[in-house]
């Protein structure tokens, strides 16, 4: 795909189907970092780092741009069997979260949260949640990373702006979107979709068959 015009490799970035549960009832700006809700409310954007951490973080939408930024292109693997090929991020990692940080000793996993509400509660969880090792979070061979940009552009709306997050080697599903809060934990956590139907196991790889890279 890097070999193709760009404006066929937008068409094809831009093609990489959406599948959300959250209602889809705001807006975000990302030239003034603002959430803009259908009823008219607007907040600046926060991400908020909470939890087993000594003392709460909170960060702007410009802070997290201010971050070293890196780029990858890694394929995205839905659990419905389809994958898309060679999609440009860009974003951060994880490691610059836990450098502003000081965990708690018991801390051993990451909750991250989103803001958009979903159209059910499953077990009572109204809003998407995901959660990892922290260890796999910092481990280079997973090329986990915290999204900002896709395809050299602001992340859109459809795709989990502000921030989402993006595990190449797990089924999409574990891929939130929408992060507004990153909780350290002493335990794992059953994401949403693992909530609303245990098919949709807590540790979601990608079958070796349909990486491209092992």
């Amino acid at each position: 795909m890097t070999s193709v015009p760009s404006s066929v490799y937008a068409f094809f970035v831009n093609s990489l189907p959406v599948r959300t549960v959250e209602k889809g009832n705001f807006k975000f700006n990302t030239e003034i970092g603002l959430i803009e809700w259908e009823k008219g409310k607007k907040e600046e954007y926060r991400l908020v780092v909470n939890g087993l951490v000594k003392e709460k973080k909170i960060f702007s939408y410009e802070d997290l741009k201010s971050f070293p930024q890196v780029e990858q292109i890694s394929d995205f693997h839905c659990v419905e069997g389809w994958s898309v090929k060679d999609i440009k991020w860009g974003g951060f990692r994880f490691k610059e979260i836990l450098s502003q940080v000081e965990p708690k000793l018991p801390a051993t996993h990451i909750v991250f949260h989103s803001f958009g509400r979903t159209g059910s509660a499953p077990q009572g969880q109204s809003h998407y949640i995901e959660s990892f090792p922290i260890s796999e979070l910092l481990d280079p061979e997973r090329e986990i990373l915290l999204v900002l940009n896709m395809n050299n552009n602001p992340l859109p709306e459809e795709h989990g702006a502000p921030l989402r997050l993006i595990a190449p080697y797990d089924l999409a599903y574990k891929s939130i979107k929408f992060i507004s809060r990153i909780e350290f934990s002493r335990w794992e956590r059953a994401g949403w979709w693992t909530l609303a139907n245990p098919m949709y196991s807590i540790e979601a790889r990608v079958p070796d068959n349909r990486l491209r890279k092992k």
